[in-house]
């Protein structure tokens, strides 16, 4: 796995992260039977990891797809008439 994600980037991920966590457990407290905060503490934890590990899949997933539609375009030809 290689990191796609820059320091600063992986600060606020972190920062993000702790914050929707601390408030989710905070909510999850007052109203154990609502499955929306285990989501969001779901969520939260894996924006934490990913600020820790400094690898975004979402990013990979994006990158691979701008690598792909750029050969894509290279073998198009400019002029379809005349394509020399």
């Amino acid at each position: 796995m290689k990191q796609n994600i820059g320091i600063i980037n992986a600060i606020i991920r972190i920062t993000f992260g702790f914050t929707m966590l601390a408030w989710a457990t905070a909510k999850i407290i007052k109203r154990p039977w609502r499955e929306s905060y285990l989501w969001i503490i779901l969520l939260a934890a894996m924006k934490i990891a990913e600020g820790i590990v400094r690898f975004c899949p979402m990013t990979a997933l994006f990158e691979r797809y701008q690598k792909q539609d750029e050969k894509k375009e290279e073998s198009i030809p400019l002029n379809p008439i005349n394509p020399s």
